[in-house]
């Protein structure tokens, strides 16, 4: 019994040790495990940590520029409605303007710049009035008896020549001639610096006369003058009219029955001008004599001419 109790003794120590072994064995295994175990949640709980601190920020900025727009538009509002504020003149420097309110010429301009004159238009008038009441005297008086007694179709081709010669005159009074626009302040800086180094000149004030600059156009030297108003070197045929203060490209002339510079934009217009005026003017006076050498015959001469249209409205 004693055995039985010693084996039994020495088997429960020997399987107790056995167990304390593999505890000590399996220990550090399972103290790595449980390291992992609390890495892993100590990383879940960095990574949660940082999503919600970045969500935290990502609202705050958003708060922020949000207010600080509203607060903007706020500013831009009250600056837009008040009238007299110091913020708003440098608003009212930007506005842009056309070209035709800042033309450096004598030019005056009509229905927003699309009527361009020159600045003496009194003779242009004239003009206007003389044919407007020359040719309505001979629709009043000759061609009623010219279309009873000939043909209806003179009062015709009288008022196509007629609504021709306005149309063509209107046309090359109104348009643009052909004007050259000057140059910049910097372009003519750059040009002026040009043309002195071309012609050695040092100083700054001495302009030796006259400038000119020699181009090749189809193998041919062409000379271009320059013009010190409008700071440009003027192309071939074109001069500057003193009395509108322009450079016009082709210029002709400056017409003061037409109001307007006579050059390449407007003078085909003015040569049909000229050349259906004369035709309605011989028209108008080969009917007018037809009238009264018809009148001569029935009355007599000098009583056709007693009773000529112009007198009708005064004594009949």
């Amino acid at each position: 019994m004693l055995r039985l109790k010693l084996l039994n003794t020495i088997k429960c120590e020997i399987v107790s040790s056995a167990e304390a072994q593999e505890q000590v064995t399996h220990a550090p295994a399972k103290l790595s495990n449980q390291r992992a175990r609390s890495e892993e949640v100590g990383e879940d709980i960095t990574s949660r940590l940082l999503f919600l601190w970045a969500a935290v920020w990502d609202f705050t900025q958003r708060m922020h520029f949000g207010v600080a727009e509203h607060m903007r538009e706020c500013e831009y509002s009250q600056i837009s409605t008040r009238s007299s504020t110091p913020m708003e003149s440098p608003h009212k420097r930007r506005t842009m303007k056309r070209k035709w309110q800042v033309f450096p010429g004598r030019n005056k301009f009509y229905c927003n710049g699309r009527i361009m004159m020159a600045r003496q238009t009194g003779v242009f008038y004239l003009t206007l009035i003389l044919i407007v009441i020359t040719s309505g005297l001979f629709f009043a008086f000759d061609c009623p008896f010219l279309a009873n007694t000939l043909t209806p179709a003179i009062p015709v081709i009288g008022g196509v020549l007629f609504f021709f010669v306005l149309g063509t005159l209107l046309r090359t009074s109104f348009s643009d001639p052909g004007v050259l626009p000057r140059a910049t302040p910097e372009e003519a800086a750059d040009l002026e610096r040009q043309i002195d180094i071309a012609n050695g000149s040092s100083s700054t004030g001495y302009r030796p006369p006259p400038r000119t600059k020699e181009i090749t156009i189809n193998g041919q030297t062409v000379k271009l003058k320059y013009c010190f108003t409008c700071k440009i070197f003027r192309p071939p045929r074109a001069s500057h009219c003193s009395l509108c203060d322009n450079c016009v490209e082709r210029f002709d002339h400056h017409c003061p029955w037409v109001g307007n510079c006579v050059g390449k934009r407007n003078y085909r217009f003015f040569y049909m001008f000229i050349l259906s005026l004369s035709f309605l003017t011989i028209f108008i006076f080969a009917f007018v004599i037809t009238h009264v050498i018809m009148q001569s015959h029935k009355k007599g001469f000098l009583t056709a001419l007693k009773d000529s249209p112009a007198r009708y409205p005064f004594w009949e």
